[in-house]
């Protein structure tokens, strides 16, 4: 399961995290698009000091924590995160037109949560609803969707054997793609084109050929992680390390006998003559893969 997500409202995207059972959204972004102040950060600290000047106890800012997000970077930093209920107070200390519209949309992806949790087919039904909307083919979208339970699977896997979320696990699926495909993700992003992408998902801009890789990649880490009853961050990652060596043999004989990179500049962005607007943090329409020289 994914935990870390972009979500768009009016066309603005707004970090959040799923923490605790329950969605915990970035304030900086929600007070960016309701405030359309040029400083959202000033914006949020002179109303973060007001609200604490504020009789009585129980107000929001003290319900703010501190949660890990995606940066502009691409880096992980500790930001201002408020629940549902918490934001929905927060908004009422923020004169806008589009206060009543953002209630609206947070209750809205709130309640998309919670029943994807309750049931994991409507969240498996949403995706597909998402990635044909943004035109990618079929048979793409069921590689895609497949990639993603395989990624769950690995995950809960790291889990239960002592991994910690975030830094551990990125440095982990690091170690799997460079011994798959023989480069980092992050040069990977290079290859594509998609460093100025701030927000891109590399894999929403994968092949069929390397969704496949990815996948054999990290269900064999898994499968290894458990034959060897491996715990720990350390042993998780010699885990990593054979799972990812497994896809990297099986590429490289590939492209032995077909005589062509797996590895593609192949992307699914928007062509320059595309009349489709793009929506920040979302993928825009695209039929087939772009090929970037």
């Amino acid at each position: 399961m994914e935990t870390d997500r972009i979500v768009v409202f009016q066309e603005q995207t707004i970090r959040r995290t799923w923490h605790a059972d329950q969605w915990w959204f970035s304030v900086i972004d929600v007070v960016g698009v309701l405030s359309e102040s040029s400083n959202a950060n000033r914006y949020w600290s002179d109303l973060k000091r007001k609200l604490a000047q504020e009789a009585g106890s129980g107000q929001p800012y003290e319900k703010i924590v501190r949660l890990k997000l995606t940066a502009p970077d691409g880096k992980q930093r500790e930001t201002d995160c408020a629940n549902t209920e918490t934001l929905f107070r927060i908004i009422q200390s923020i004169p806008s037109p589009k206060a009543e519209p953002f209630k609206r949309w947070l209750a809205q992806v709130g309640y998309e949560r919670v029943k994807e949790i309750e049931d994991p087919e409507l969240a498996s039904a949403r995706a597909r609803e998402l990635y044909e909307a943004k035109g990618y083919p079929k048979d793409w979208i069921e590689k895609r969707l497949r990639s993603i339970t395989v990624r769950g699977a690995l995950t809960d896997e790291w889990k239960q054997r002592g991994v910690t979320e975030g830094r551990e696990y990125s440095i982990l699926t690091a170690e799997i793609a460079r011994a798959t495909f023989g480069i980092t993700p992050g040069d990977h992003k290079k290859l594509k084109g998609l460093e100025q992408a701030k927000a891109a998902n590399l894999r929403d801009h994968m092949t069929d050929l390397e969704l496949i890789f990815t996948m054999l990649g990290e269900a064999s880490t898994t499968e290894i992680a458990k034959r060897k009853d491996a715990q720990g961050f350390q042993q998780n990652k010699t885990a990593a390390k054979v799972g990812g060596a497994v896809a990297g043999n099986a590429r490289k004989e590939l492209e032995a006998k077909s005589g062509k990179p797996v590895v593609s500049r192949e992307n699914y962005l928007a062509q320059p003559d595309s009349d489709a607007a793009e929506t920040p943090g979302l993928t825009p329409p695209r039929k087939k893969p772009r090929n970037k020289q």
